[in-house]
């Protein structure tokens, strides 16, 4: 092989790999000295020229001029009567530079800077892999099933880079055939046998959420934050969003007209039921909107502790529970309290419920707007909250919230007397 031959070669890699021209004439450098120093112990008196674009490769040895017969290194030293062949004014102590064929160096070193080549190519490439996939952590990725194994799906994306997306990141619900395209999340990055593996995701909390980026511009725009997610893939999800912008509804917003929005998120995690939930820092208003579908009478929150006992109506249980405890469970996660479901027996005593705006004719709409603002819609929520409870979340005086109590719990006394004639 000669330089040119080498050139050309390793331009072939370097379409195939898209390696850049500095790492390219580096690498290819390299190679020729690790073949160098196999060869002469050394390769620092070897001048190496590498112009990959003009498929130029020059190597030049630099060796210094010694009397006849005391050449002690062959490889950094050259006899006066050699030198002088070359150039015949010469002198001992001189430097002589003469240019190397590949050839030269026979066929096992030949051989030998091949296979350097073609492993420090390799390195380069899985290293490059490596650190690209390494930055998009946490991205949505489209890609292509490959091949179905029974713990792992392999798949491709549009660079045929191969990864792996395992049984157990997958959706139970998902089913695969080859040349499907899925959406997945890249999870990590790791090596193995020297090579990148790309583990990718679809049941991660943090997929979701990219797909609320992918499918909501207000969300990819940051006009809306995904405050938190919980999901339990193919099931159930509740997500948490807030919007400071006070012109857009957050939830309104995510779901879109007639569903136009959440429909192809639910779709590709295969009908999962989402719960899109309006974040607030009024952690009772939270814990009430996080327990939906389920209407609550009446809450006890232990802050230092992070648990709250919640009290509903006997018809609400089921609804509070959710299937298979879906509801409470996905609820606690996403408000960071352990919740705790109690029968509210106050109702075996007392008729339904009764809606504040009922009561509009004796109380003003926009006291019964504030109550509803704080998570207040019922007439029995309010009677079984503490007075100072109520003075703190509403700002009423002492006054006010005496007079609400007094008409609320006259309608609900007048009943219990009709039921008792």
């Amino acid at each position: 092989m000669d330089n040119e031959a080498l050139i050309d070669s390793f331009s072939d890699f370097k379409y195939e790999k898209n390696i850049d021209r500095v790492n390219l004439m580096a690498i290819l450098e390299e190679s020729i000295r690790c073949v160098l120093r196999k060869k002469y112990d050394s390769s620092k008196n070897y001048d190496i020229i590498v112009n990959p674009d003009q498929g130029d490769l020059e190597i030049w040895r630099n060796r210094i001029v010694v009397k006849d017969g005391l050449i002690q290194d062959i490889n950094k030293e050259i006899e006066l009567s050699t030198a002088r062949k070359i150039e015949p004014d010469f002198e001992i102590g001189e430097e002589v530079t003469e240019k190397v064929e590949l050839k030269s160096l026979g066929r096992r070193s030949i051989l030998s800077l091949k296979q350097n080549l073609l492993s420090k190519i390799n390195e380069y490439d899985n290293t490059n892999t490596y650190n690209k996939f390494k930055k998009k952590i946490g991205e949505i990725l489209n890609v292509e099933v490959y091949h179905i194994l029974s713990k792992n799906v392999i798949v491709r994306d549009e660079e045929q880079n191969e990864m792996i997306l395992p049984k157990k990141e997958q959706i139970p619900n998902d089913f695969f055939r080859k040349g499907d395209i899925l959406k997945t999340l890249i999870k990590k990055v790791e090596w193995k046998d020297n090579k990148p593996l790309v583990i990718l995701t679809r049941k991660d909390e943090k997929f979701l959420e990219e797909l609320f980026k992918l499918e909501i511009p207000e969300v990819s725009d940051g006009l809306i934050t995904v405050k938190k997610v919980s999901r339990i893939p193919g099931e159930k999800a509740k997500i948490a969003v807030e919007s400071y912008d006070d012109r857009i509804d957050p939830v309104g917003a995510c779901v879109g007209i007639k569903g136009s929005r959440i429909h192809p998120i639910v779709r590709e995690l295969k009908n999962e039921n989402i719960d899109i939930i309006n974040y607030t820092s009024n952690i009772q208003l939270y814990i009430t909107r996080s327990m939906n579908p389920a209407k609550i009478s009446m809450m006890e929150i232990n802050e230092k502790n992070k648990y709250v006992n919640i009290y509903v109506k006997p018809e609400e249980i089921s609804k509070a529970i959710g299937r298979h405890g879906q509801n409470i469970k996905l609820a606690s996660q996403i408000t960071g309290y352990k919740i705790h479901v109690f029968k509210d027996y106050l109702y075996e005593n007392y008729r339904e419920d009764v809606e504040l705006e009922e009561f509009s004719d004796e109380i003003n709409p926009l006291i019964i707007k504030k109550f509803r603002d704080v998570g207040l819609h019922t007439a029995k929520s309010i009677l079984d909250s503490k007075k100072e409870n109520l003075i703190k979340q509403t700002n009423f005086d002492i006054n006010v919230i005496n007079k609400i109590l007094y008409i609320l719990k006259k309608e609900f006394e007048e009943e219990i007397n009709e039921n008792n004639i």
